[in-house]
């Protein structure tokens, strides 16, 4: 019998990755409603493919365009709009699985509606935790949720994990080591950093991913976000955790236990393989992703990351010791600059400085539900827009 799955970015690169690994498994996996942004060309040939029973696009007119041309394809797939439209294909009874892959604070109140119905959710959306971890933790809990995580690097640490897992010091784990490749500018020299070009932030030596995702790696932004959403996955501890650089992006993460052992997760960079692994949890699948050739590999390199070259990382570090609302606020100052530096508005330089600036101006307080985190995300978007043309 099929288990139907929602797919919640399914036109961004995890989306696309998943339903490659869903193709693979007839038998086993069907879809139930698919969902993007404004891609109409790419959703439609993916309904056109999957045959789901809703598709979902959060712009307006987009969908109306989509619902036209699926209805002169002779699909029957009925097409749904706005966060109301994500939201109940992510909360519906009738897929009890649904890829959270939606990039950004977008993503945010569709996956948390999927954990409120008690579903089991494939996380790749670290904005959830990074902005409301503490609300959405809570929900997990009192719904009975599954939570399996896609980031490579968590799922990685998942994988090392014992099967009865309740906290790092009942499991006897010293840290959790968490790796990330350096991006394309490991080895930049600092004083072209400010030079550098869209382009090449978003050519990344190992991994195919969304420009806003390959612009973060540059930064190391998203190690930063992984290591607050490491926190909140796992309950540690920021000093529990510990940033290695690891170019080759074949060890995924690893965990240290207290008798001194280090398990690690290792496979060629392929999201293919997290995605399959929470897919069949607790079983195994076929991924399409081919074997690592060791002889091929020959040498795997480990490095301390740098502050001076990658400020974003204490930041990130620096607001998850803060907690409160300072995560939330570090996230959203960091997809407005991110933004402005694809559109050309600002130099590469200028996106860890207007998040410092943004975090600075912020009197940190406990979020109390999610309008509060969603209050938040605006007024620093707001703060953030406003340092951009300076």
């Amino acid at each position: 019998m099929q288990q139907l799955l929602t797919v919640l970015g399914s036109t961004g690169s995890i989306g696309v990755s998943t339903l490659d690994v869903v193709a693979r498994h007839p038998q086993r996996f069907g879809v139930y409603a698919l969902t993007a942004n404004t891609q109409v060309d790419l959703l439609l040939q993916q309904c056109l493919v999957a045959e789901p029973v809703f598709a979902v696009m959060r712009d307006e007119a987009c969908a109306e365009q989509l619902q036209q041309r699926l209805h002169e394809a002779g699909s029957a797939t009925r097409v749904l709009a706005g966060e109301e439209g994500l939201e109940q294909v992510a909360a519906a009874p009738q897929a009890p699985v649904v890829m959270a892959a939606i990039v950004g604070s977008a993503g945010l109140a569709p996956t948390l509606a999927a954990v409120r119905a008690g579903k089991k959710v494939l996380l790749a959306n670290k904005e959830s935790l990074v902005m409301a971890g503490g609300l959405f933790m809570q929900a997990v809990a009192e719904s009975g949720a599954t939570l399996l995580p896609i980031d490579s690097e968590h799922n990685a640490i998942f994988q090392c994990m014992p099967e009865s897992y309740s906290s790092l010091e009942a499991a006897g784990i010293r840290r959790i080591l968490l790796t990330g490749s350096g991006g394309p500018f490991r080895q930049t020299p600092l004083s072209e950093l400010a030079s550098v070009t869209p382009d090449q932030a978003c050519a990344h030596p190992n991994w195919s991913m969304g420009r806003k995702i390959s612009v973060d790696s540059a930064t190391m932004m998203n190690k930063g976000l992984e290591f607050i959403e490491a926190c909140w996955l796992f309950g540690a501890r920021p000093d529990q955790i510990e940033i290695v650089v690891h170019p080759q992006s074949v060890i995924h993460s690893m965990v240290e236990y207290a008798d001194g052992s280090v398990l690690a997760q290792m496979g060629n960079p392929d999201m293919r393989t997290p995605i399959a692994h929470a897919l069949a949890w607790p079983q195994r699948i076929e991924s399409g992703v081919p074997s690592l050739d060791f002889h091929a590999l020959a040498r795997l390199d480990f490095e301390p990351p740098s502050f001076e070259r990658f400020p974003g990382l204490r930041l990130s570090v620096e607001a998850a010791a803060a907690g409160g609302i300072m995560a939330a606020v570090l996230n959203a100052a960091n997809e407005v600059a991110v933004e402005a530096f694809l559109a050309g508005r600002i130099g590469f330089t200028r996106i860890p400085a207007i998040i410092e600036e943004v975090l600075s101006a912020t009197v940190n307080t406990e979020p109390r539900d999610l309008e509060w985190v969603k209050q938040v995300d605006l007024d620093a978007r707001q703060r953030a827009a406003s340092l951009l043309d300076r």
